[in-house]
């Protein structure tokens, strides 16, 4: 039979040797706590998040009788493919070229989150920038672009807006009290 080999540690023992270091441990902490501190506070330049919402409806526009269960279960399905719309490349450029925004479509890209919620046809876009005003403003273009583009691709009946950008009153990063 195999003899195991076992490490026996005794807690005790253990508690003693960081009391024995406590002043190191405890420097240590606030050294790191202050340098985090310091680099989030005067480091990282603030950025600011804006969110527009869309609900997108797939309906044929000759029914009048609301919506059908065949309408609720195509858009359920379709709210992936209107976020690949949203963030394609032919919606980025003519967003960068409306604002006049000194960003390639790339990097524009780099600043949006596009977030469907499940079981939802409810797109949220969201716009990352240093300038809360920028950030709304990108966001609310961006929303008029892709909706226009979604009725033109997939034919759906409409696409509404649900909530407007709105510029951001806080910082959303750096959060200084999870940094520290």
């Amino acid at each position: 039979m195999k003899e195991q080999n076992t490490l026996e540690i005794d807690v005790l023992q253990l508690f003693r040797a960081l009391w024995k270091r406590k002043l190191v441990i405890l420097l240590v902490a606030i050294i790191t706590s202050s340098v985090a501190f310091t680099y989030s506070t005067f480091v990282i330049k603030p950025e600011f998040t804006s969110t527009t919402r869309i609900y997108v409806v797939n309906r044929n526009q000759g029914e009048k009788s609301g919506l059908t269960n065949q309408d609720l279960q195509a858009g359920t399905y379709l709210v992936k493919d209107y976020r690949e719309i949203i963030l394609s490349q032919d919606v980025l450029e003519e967003v960068v070229s409306d604002l006049k925004l000194d960003l390639t479509p790339k990097g524009l890209a780099n600043k949006i989150k596009v977030t469907v919620p499940v079981d939802t046809r409810i797109v949220s876009v969201s716009v990352n920038d240093r300038v809360p005003e920028e950030a709304s403003r990108i966001a609310n273009s961006l929303r008029e672009v892709a909706a226009q583009k979604i009725i033109s691709i997939t034919r759906v009946s409409d696409v509404t807006t649900l909530e407007e950008a709105r510029p951001a009153i806080s910082p959303s990063s750096p959060n200084i009290k999870r940094n520290i």
